[in-house]
């Protein structure tokens, strides 16, 4: 059940509204990602805007739509646990945590997308405009670490929506789930679109001391202006390599993700970001071939034509290239590299260079188990008598 927190009301970003209809004409919003709010898989009905033909000026000459611009929404998500499973063999982790449902980032072709249809909303500005936070997490956090026969192992935060979006700043959920892991010695490993977790350098930095934690820094595109409408709420690639340099003199290890990789739009970038990141400090390297799961498909189609019309067809003949012929291969080992002559190619561009900056892999088990304390355990005893 998901609820209204009376708290939230104080939050300048947060207002309240009814659910967006679909927009007519695919025709970008100023900060916003997606060009449309169509109505989720499971829904039985469809909302669609009409223009009457009155306008909604009034009946102004023409009689043009003018959609009003959709304000954020923070709602309440009263989940009963925390910890996210998987047992999926291409993913290096079996447990996450995401503190927030949808994401203000906007990022056009997030796979995380479609699982606001599992909530009646829609997968479009739904999914950037009605954020559901977790501000139970990190005692639901505790209650779970410190549950009989608990193993630990490296938990990621930032796998499905970003721990670091914009809300965090006032809520600071993800500070608190970090409180919790530095005191269980627990390890993790942070991917994010934001520069936010350098408000958090000090626990990680404590944790990163003891080999707990590591942080990967996703960046899409150096260019400025796509960014701002690839991904139009989070912080300026500039902003994350900066995130990147400052991290790591902390003495946090930090890597880049370059993802994803847009064939067509963004994949010439991939040696400039890889440079860009090594000169930062990065240590790591990794990369994510664009996915479109479900809607995604639609609202990235919807999205080229908006932005990019005239190389739109070619972007999409390339993703199909990568992808068997369609828009979206969801197979374990396919999904996060693709498939035939394109991807081949930029997996090998990636991987030369990588070595030349000397990138290193991915490789969570180096991070340290040994020293896990479940939450209470040394008060454990006294509960005997």
């Amino acid at each position: 059940m998901q609820y209204v927190l009376d708290l939230f009301l104080s939050i300048g970003e947060t207002v309240f509204m009814d659910v967006i209809p679909d927009l007519p004409g695919g025709r970008p919003l100023k900060g916003r990602g997606a060009v449309a709010n169509p109505t989720g898989r499971y829904e039985r009905h469809r909302r669609v805007r009409v223009d009457d033909g009155w306008g909604a000026d009034g009946g102004a000459e023409g009689g043009e739509f003018a959609a009003p611009a959709p304000r954020t929404r923070v709602s309440v998500d009263a989940s009963r646990t925390v910890i996210a499973r998987n047992t999926s063999p291409d993913i290096p982790f079996d447990r996450s945590i995401n503190p927030y449902r949808g994401c203000e980032h906007g990022c056009i072709y997030c796979y995380a997308r479609p699982t606001h249809a599992w909530l009646g909303l829609s997968p479009g500005l739904d999914f950037e405009t009605r954020i559901f936070a977790k501000p139970d997490a990190p005692r639901l956090l505790a209650r779970e670490l410190g549950r009989k026969g608990y193993r630990a192992a490296p938990i990621a935060l930032g796998t499905n929506t970003d721990p670091y979006q914009p809300i965090e700043r006032k809520l600071k959920i993800t500070r608190g789930i970090l409180e919790v892991l530095d005191r269980c010695n627990h390890p993790l490993t942070i991917t994010t679109k934001s520069d936010g977790a350098l408000r958090d350098a000090d626990i990680l930095a404590s944790m990163a001391a003891r080999n707990l934690a590591r942080v990967f820094v996703s960046v899409t595109t150096l260019d400025h202006r796509l960014a701002r409408k690839l991904e139009p709420r989070a912080p300026s690639p500039a902003k994350r390599l900066g995130a990147i340099a400052a991290l790591n003199a902390a003495g946090i290890p930090t890597g880049i993700m370059v993802a994803p990789v847009i064939p067509a739009l963004t994949d010439h970038e991939m040696d400039a970001i890889l440079d860009a990141a090594a000169g930062a400090g990065a240590r790591d390297a990794g990369y994510i071939l664009l996915r479109l799961p479900l809607e995604v498909a639609d609202l990235f189609t919807q999205w080229l034509r908006a932005h990019y019309p005239d190389r739109a067809d070619h972007v999409l003949s390339l993703v199909r290239q990568t992808r068997g012929g369609k828009l979206n291969d969801p197979r374990f080992g396919h999904r996060f590299r693709g498939q035939g002559a394109y991807a081949a190619l930029i997996a090998k561009r990636f991987e030369l260079a990588r070595r030349r900056l000397g990138l290193g892999g991915e490789d969570l088990a180096a991070l340290d188990v040994s020293h896990f304390t479940p939450p209470g355990d040394g008060a454990r005893q006294l509960t005997l008598f």
